[in-house]
Formats: structure tokens, sequence, C-alpha cells
């Protein structure tokens, strides 16, 4: 199967740049996350963490709408 996409990339020129350029994309967002992810404070985390085991706030949410 990998023969057939390779035939069909061969004449487009300049196509070898789109798997670096994938690459790259990939990892500066993946490296953009983790720092973002280790930046963020501890309280946010842990109140983010606590939102599916709090069922007052959700009664409260659904007692305004």
């Amino acid at each position: 199967m990998l023969k057939f996409i390779k035939h069909n990339f061969d004449g487009i020129d300049g196509v070898e740049i789109y798997p670096i350029i994938s690459l790259l994309l990939f990892f500066t967002v993946f490296v953009t996350m983790i720092i973002f992810v280790f930046k963020l404070p501890k309280k946010s985390i842990d109140e983010v963490s606590q939102l599916p085991l709090d069922n007052d706030t959700n009664i409260k949410e659904i007692n305004h709408e």
C-alpha cells in the first residue's frame, strides 16, 4: 500500500518538506501544551479535578437554567 502512495507523490516537486513540517508542527504543539500544563497553578488543577465529583454545583447550575 505504501508503494501506491509513494508513486503518487513522485511527481510533486518539494514533497519531501511536508513530513518535516508536520513533525515540527506536532512537536511545537506538544511542547507548548507541556509548558502550559506545568505553568498552571495547582489550585486551578485541583478545582478542575473536583468538578466531576462536585454535585452541589451541578444542582445549582441546573436550577438556575
